[in-house]
């Protein structure tokens, strides 16, 4: 069983054995992504609003509008799965014209909102631009719908915050973890902006007890030989030590800029796109015979046996 990390926390979080593929990982990293940034953002909407009115207060002096705990935690869909989200309450004592009491609503998480099927779209962007409020804002439109409920001043103040947070990221010390494995991959973006043939370069790297951890996320031009070289040199600069087997798919650019950085790490090809390219080539009414006639090869227990299963898939397709 392998697990996922946190660089910044010890405690392993179990992840089940189908997540070892490059697009599972991935994903995961977007699901913790996006719970973090949602809860970031909710909390400084709900800090703007009874900031901004502050100032209002009943016949005893106290405030008309002050925080009122957490809602339940409720799920919200997203194209790699459910996302957690815990969203903070406000108790508004005012009333409207009509004499009814006013309630706050959430721009960003509607009370009505289960789905969200831009957000792993947008997220990258929130990492890649963030870190300008000028950048920040056309992507949290994207990302939201609209602009409405966060100001100018919680944007900024937010784009610091992850702005730090990956700053630390992008700084530490990897001299004290020896990767044996490590998983490398381009995530091709579907909303650019005015960004043209931008990805993002993940590394996600398993230690020698068998954890799992985000090594690097950064922003590339396509998969070229050059960005990814320039990640590889930037991790090995902060100590990383070379791993024992790298897994990519076929671009050419990652295992260049490996033989150069790291020359003695043996190169795999990732199996989860290997069957993709092989399906690709055959009639859809045969994929489920072949998904489980590959599967025979890349579990095989030795290579006697994934030779046998090879030389049978051969045979049949």
């Amino acid at each position: 069983m392998l697990t996922v990390v946190n660089p910044e926390d010890p405690t392993p979080a179990a992840v089940s054995a189908p997540a070892v593929s490059g697009g599972s990982l991935i994903d995961e990293i977007v699901r913790d992504g996006a719970r973090r940034m949602l809860a970031a953002a909710l909390e400084a909407e709900v800090a703007a609003y009874i900031a901004a009115h502050a100032g209002e207060l009943d016949e005893n002096g106290r405030r008309l509008v002050v925080r009122n705990g957490h809602a339940r935690p409720r799920q919200v869909l997203t194209s790699a799965g459910a996302v957690e989200i815990v969203a903070p309450r406000v108790n508004d004592k005012r009333l409207d014209e009509q004499g009814e009491r006013r309630r706050f609503a959430s721009a960003i998480l509607p009370a009505w909102c289960r789905k969200s099927p831009q957000i792993n779209e947008v997220l990258p962007l929130l990492y890649l631009h963030g870190l300008s409020s000028s950048d920040f804002v056309p992507a949290l439109q994207q990302f939201l719908g609209t602009s409405s409920g966060l100001s100018a001043a919680t944007i900024t103040r937010l784009t610091a915050q992850w702005q730090d947070e990956a700053r630390a990221f992008g700084d530490r010390d990897l001299s004290g973890v020896d990767y044996v494995y490590l998983w490398a991959d381009g995530v091709h973006l579907n909303v650019r902006l005015d960004e043209a043939k931008l990805c993002l370069l993940v590394m996600v790297g398993v230690r020698a007890d068998g954890r799992k951890e985000l090594v690097a996320l950064a922003e590339g031009y396509r998969e070229s030989t050059g960005s990814w070289a320039d990640l590889l040199r930037d991790c090995k600069r902060r100590g990383m030590h070379a791993p024992v087997l790298a897994v990519g798919d076929g671009a050419l650019g990652f295992w260049n800029a490996l033989r150069e950085v790291f020359p003695d790490t043996r190169e795999q090809r990732c199996w989860f796109h290997k069957i993709a390219n092989v399906l690709a080539a055959l009639p859809k009414s045969a994929h489920p015979g072949a998904k489980k006639a590959l599967a025979e090869v890349w579990n095989a227990e030795d290579r006697e046996h994934a030779r046998r299963a090879v030389a049978a898939f051969k045979l049949a397709y």
